[in-house]
């Protein structure tokens, strides 16, 4: 049994620790790093996961964004990470669904991530032919999914910083 809550500033040493034995050396150089510089990340919707002992399991985090020539804003989910002792029991996917439900009743209506559409495929993401994310990415690996119907209608370009005017 897990207890998922909102990530508080006590909690980041315990959830940098989990991404780093969960990720390869360097992860930090990744661009998506680059949409996280000095850019506060969304408390209310980055969640750990605790066990019964009030062991840390998981962590997942939310960035803002925006999108294109009109700053349409969005999320970009990650990192998520599971510690290692519990993965293949769910974990994963409880953090993303009720992260992702929080994200919805928040009033958000798009999320973005860098992954492996096998995997977020089944949680309803899908392959994200109409924006760009700064190099070096992979497009095959930029995932969306709306949270309100149609709330990817029409939006198109670099997905860049929050609060970054820059052009598209």
């Amino acid at each position: 049994m897990f207890t998922l809550i909102p990530e508080t500033p006590q909690d980041a040493f315990e959830v940098e620790y989990l991404f780093d034995l969960a990720f390869a050396p360097g992860r930090e150089a990744l661009s998506s790093y680059r949409l996280r510089d000095d850019v506060p990340q969304i408390r209310e919707l980055s969640l750990v996961a605790r066990d019964e002992s009030g062991i840390l399991a998981g962590a997942i985090r939310f960035w803002p964004v925006q999108i294109g020539p009109s700053a349409v804003p969005a999320l970009l989910l990650g990192p998520i990470a599971v510690h290692p002792t519990h993965q293949g029991e769910g974990l994963g996917a409880s953090l993303i669904f009720e992260a992702l439900d929080r994200a919805r009743d928040a009033g958000w209506k798009r999320v973005l991530l860098v992954g492996d559409a096998p995997y977020y495929g089944r949680f309803g993401f899908e392959r994200a032919t109409a924006l760009q994310f700064p190099p070096p990415t992979n497009p095959d690996r930029l995932l969306a999914i709306e949270l309100v119907d149609g709330a990817l209608k029409g939006v198109s370009g670099m997905v860049r910083k929050y609060g970054n005017p820059g052009t598209s």
